[in-house]
């Protein structure tokens, strides 16, 4: 699966290329109902070609038009959709639920500084590093520095002349085996828009797996994937719940390798002591391993059924994601 962020960048390049002016528009902000995050992004030119999304399709429409009447022509500026103000910047449309959404225009011309830059934006989301991507609102000025992999999307302060939008891998869950909680984590999960690995080498198992769509499934032992090469970046969660300690085991000593950014595996307390002690004595891991590992696994949020406590995984995956402080767990 492609995340819709690769494919508008991969959109713009294009219309660079050939020669043609994009307008490059980023979430900042959203207050109240949104459908999007901080960080999506859409793509347009002149002629109302488009790619991305920013809203439920209000928020699109309302920005063709004012582009198609000649608005826009700034290098960079940030407009409040949802507000009650008048005026160029703040446009006139209403979101569900009283929601405001701020996103920062960019005009870009196809030069040869704009087609290097999105194409080191390109390498960010399809490879292992992140970059955080500044713009300059006073003259449009953008620029790539290193980033670390954690942290909000975008950093702006309304009046602030700087905006920072983090670039990086695209977000990858690797489930190690299959169970109902696996199935509920890949639901959540696609709807996040992660790429989503099920590995699993138990053949009664596949043939009767109940997977959704855009889940990729690897008939192979987890720890052999995740172990591979290019498998895990600072984006990946790599998850366990199956119970089974040949399975669960083996992918926590391969994920400590790797710099996955969440590796989890379920079992209650009680279990997950003794597997530290299994991961400590046959496994050779390290404290500083064994401390990687969230054990028990999610949130603490009362959960009981596997929807349940596959939510309880996939928010402590988004809350570690995003930088935010820790929560104690329950399973």
């Amino acid at each position: 699966m492609q995340s819709l962020d690769v494919q508008v960048v991969k959109q713009a390049l294009e219309w660079l290329t050939n020669d043609s002016t994009i307008w490059l528009c980023t979430v900042l902000s959203t207050f109240g109902s949104s459908p999007r995050e901080p960080g999506s992004l859409m793509v347009a030119t002149a002629d109302g070609s488009h790619l991305g999304s920013l809203s439920g399709g209000c928020v699109e429409e309302d920005f063709l038009e004012r582009l198609a009447d000649g608005e826009y022509e700034l290098p960079a500026v940030v407009v409040r959709y949802g507000a009650s103000g008048q005026g160029v910047e703040n446009a006139r449309v209403r979101l569900p639920c009283g929601g405001v959404l701020e996103v920062l225009v960019e005009r870009m011309l196809p030069s040869s500084d704009n087609l290097a830059q999105l194409e080191k934006v390109m390498g960010a989301l399809t490879g292992r590093h992140e970059l955080a991507r500044y713009v300059r609102l006073t003259d449009g000025q953008s620029w790539l520095e290193e980033a670390e992999p954690t942290g909000p999307r975008v950093t702006w302060e309304e009046g602030s002349e700087l905006v920072r939008i983090q670039v990086g891998p695209i977000a990858k869950l690797i489930l190690a085996g299959y169970s109902t909680v696996a199935e509920a984590c890949a639901n959540f999960a696609i709807s996040l828009g992660y790429q989503v690995v099920l590995c699993d080498p138990r053949e009664e198992i596949a043939r009767n797996m109940n997977l959704p769509e855009g889940v990729e499934f690897i008939p192979q032992l987890p720890s052999l994937y995740i172990a591979a090469e290019g498998a895990c970046s600072p984006s990946t969660a790599v998850v366990a719940v199956t119970h089974d300690p040949r399975i669960d085991d083996l992918a926590m000593m391969a994920a400590v390798k790797t710099d996955a950014g969440y590796i989890g595996v379920m079992g209650s307390i009680r279990t997950s002591r003794a597997r530290a002690e299994r991961l400590r004595r046959t496994g050779g891991l390290i404290e500083e391993e064994i401390e990687r590992i969230h054990m028990p696994i999610g949130l603490n949020i009362g959960s009981k059924t596997p929807a349940e406590i596959a939510l309880a995984i996939v928010a402590d995956i988004v809350r570690i994601r995003k930088g935010r402080g820790v929560v104690s767990p329950i399973f």
